[in-house]
């Protein structure tokens, strides 16, 4: 196979040769031949000759070489292996750049699909991020936790809205910055919460976890029970540290009522339970009057206190009226009534108070026999509705009621047969004895 070199320079070889060839045999004028034939040729071949070496070195360095150079081994130019090892000292170096060309075409090609594909995973995967991302925080808004997130490399944190509301701060009003968090924190907390943190990141144990008090924006407390993981490298050294906060003040406030009115009222009965209990119901709300009343005719239509507690001081009982109060509602209907503001407006004979919630007492029976009842100057909350507590202290009122009913009953009986025994005969038989 004729390479590319001769393919080039064989045309103007045979030109010369052709052409010496003519001279020295063709015809010619006379004219033209003055040193004769065979010099004419010969000049003619020496210059073909000198025209063949020129172009074989010209064509060899612009044209062999780079295509030579095109058509080097793949794995210097690709290093995917796929294109065909074309060798040009096989002599068709227009062949070897062909099959170059198409292997680079075809690994363009698969390159292309490659790229594709790639591309086509990487959004598949930004799509199930996004969504990822989307239930983590529709999560977020639709639970109570705040989230938090601390640099450690540059000290930043992040506070996420919800964790600014539950201190009653917007977005814009409380800045991402850890000395901002760090004030929020209460005095008294302080130190054991930074404690808590540093000892979590020196260890690679338990999750962090921590309760204590903050304060909100209108200047309350509010208790935070603060969940949080430490980010490590693969080395174990920590850069950065994430965390959910939730708001437990009303479970702080269950806690709190519940061992204060445990305490007060354990071992204590009669009149001495009545008054603990609604001392320690009053000072635990933190309300302006507490008090407790017994039904005092049934049907009933009067109610008779047994202990009521205003301002700092136990008042003397008394019986009133059941209609025009909201005592009506309890006791009648045997629920739970609460107003949180405005029960003054509404019912006028408790002209001075706001707020209102009363709980029914239950006999074993289901009859209701009273009920315990908190008033207070400023409107209530909805922390103040927790029922379980109210219904411990009812049960245990109830009790203590129908308790001294029965003693009552049984009071009256032992006066009426005592009545009716004989006089000068203790033992009720009417013989001389023995």
């Amino acid at each position: 196979m004729i390479n590319l070199r001769w393919k080039i320079l064989l045309p103007p070889c045979l030109f010369g040769v052709l052409a010496a060839a003519y001279l020295a045999w063709g015809w010619l004028p006379e004219v033209m031949l003055p040193a004769g034939r065979t010099a004419l040729a010969m000049a003619v071949l020496a210059t073909a000759a000198a025209f063949l070496v020129v172009s074989a070195i010209t064509v060899d360095r612009q044209v062999i070489q780079p295509l030579a150079g095109l058509a080097r081994h793949p794995g210097e130019i690709f290093e995917s292996g796929d294109l065909v090892n074309a060798d040009p000292s096989a002599g068709n170096e227009i062949q070897a750049v062909k099959l170059t060309i198409e292997a680079l075409t075809d690994s363009a090609t698969r390159q292309r699909r490659h790229e594709c594909a790639v591309e086509q995973r990487c959004r598949e995967i930004e799509a199930a991020l996004r969504l990822s991302e989307e239930r983590y925080a529709l999560a977020l808004r639709g639970s109570s936790d705040g989230l938090w997130e601390w640099n450690l490399a540059s000290g930043e944190m992040l506070l996420s809205p919800r964790w600014k509301s539950m201190l009653g701060f917007a977005d814009s009003d409380l800045p991402d910055c850890r000395e901002r968090w760090r004030e929020r924190i209460h005095a008294d907390d302080r130190a054991a919460v930074e404690a808590a943190i540093q000892a979590n990141l020196e260890s690679t144990g338990e999750p962090y976890e921590q309760q204590y008090r903050m304060l909100h924006r209108d200047g309350s407390t509010r208790w935070i029970l603060s969940r949080g993981t430490v980010v490590r490298h693969a080395s174990g050294k920590a850069y950065r540290m994430v965390g959910l906060d939730t708001d437990i003040t009303r479970i702080k406030r269950f806690e709190t009522i519940l061992n204060e009115m445990a305490e007060g009222t354990a071992g204590a009965a009669g009149d001495a339970f009545y008054r603990t209990l609604v001392q320690h119901f009053a000072c635990a709300l933190q309300v302006s009057c507490a008090f407790i009343t017994q039904c005092a005719d049934y049907p009933t239509s009067r109610l008779r206190t047994l202990a009521f507690w205003s301002g700092h001081a136990f008042l003397d009982d008394f019986e009133y009226d059941l209609p025009g109060t909201p005592c009506e509602t309890v006791v009648k209907e045997g629920r739970v009534c609460f107003h949180p503001q405005n029960v003054g407006t509404t019912f006028p004979v408790e002209a001075g108070y706001e707020g209102y919630l009363g709980i029914p007492i239950f006999a074993s029976d289901g009859k209701v026999i009273g009920h315990l009842a908190f008033l207070d100057t400023r409107p209530m909350g909805d922390e103040m509705l927790i029922a379980s507590i109210y219904r411990v202290f009812a049960a245990r009122a109830g009790a203590e009621m129908e308790r001294e009913m029965a003693l009552e009953v049984l009071r009256l009986q032992a006066a009426k047969h005592a009545a009716e025994q004989p006089q000068g005969s203790p033992h009720g038989t009417t013989g001389s004895g023995s």
